[in-house]
This record gives structure tokens, C-alpha cells and sequence, in this order.
């Protein structure tokens, strides 16, 4: 079994900064790519950060400059340092990790609200 476990979400100003953490654990062969994804209300859920195993990253570009995504493959860990902040950034904030070899699985984390007031 795997386990993706997200923290970091809260209520924010405008301008302000959040940063949300992810812990994939479990019986663990390969973590390959590993991401954010966000889901607003009446919203498909949409790619906001990728980073792969290498490092190679990949932001939406409504969030370039302002976020930036970090992993620690020791730790099977990756971050989401968001700044500056605005309203149209509210969502739940899913964390993804693709595992595996020659196959492949994606999971997910529950999910974190992120909320930003204006």
C-alpha cells in the first residue's frame, strides 16, 4: 500500500504565502514524477507543478514566478512554495506521485484547502 499525505493548507491574505508538504510512504519501488495539481469549485482538476525524479520542473503558467516546487528523494517528500498570493489561486491542492518501474501508477493525497482573502 501507498500513502500520500498532504499538509500545509490554510487561510491567507492576498500577497501572503503558504507552503504545502507532501510524504508518499508505503511499499515504495520508484517515485518518478511527482506534482501539485488544484480543483476549484465548478473547475476540472489542473496541473499547477510538476517536478521529475531528475529535477526537471514544470509550472502552469498562471503560477510561474510565483510558486516553486521542491522534492527531497531521500525523503520521498515534495513541496509547494506558493508567494504572493491571490484570490484566483483558491482551491484544494492534490498532490500526486506517479510509481513505479516498468509499470506505472499514479496516487494521490487527500487533498488541502488553500484559501486566500482579499
Amino acid at each position: 500500500q501507498v500513502q500520500v499525505v498532504e499538509s500545509g493548507g490554510g487561510l491567507v491574505q492576498a500577497g501572503g504565502s503558504l507552503r504545502l508538504s507532501c510524504a508518499v510512504s508505503g511499499s515504495i519501488r520508484r517515485i518518478n514524477a511527482m506534482g501539485w495539481y488544484r480543483q476549484a469549485p465548478g473547475n476540472q482538476r489542473e496541473l499547477v507543478a510538476r517536478i521529475t525524479r531528475g529535477g526537471s520542473t514544470t509550472y502552469t503558467d498562471s503560477v510561474k514566478g510565483r510558486f516553486t516546487i521542491s522534492r527531497d528523494n531521500a525523503k520521498n517528500t515534495v513541496d509547494l512554495q506558493m508567494n504572493s498570493l491571490k484570490p484566483e489561486d483558491i482551491a484544494v491542492y492534490y498532490c500526486n506521485a506517479n510509481i513505479g518501474d516498468w509499470a506505472t501508477r499514479d496516487y494521490w493525497g487527500q487533498g488541502t484547502q488553500v484559501t486566500v482573502s482579499s
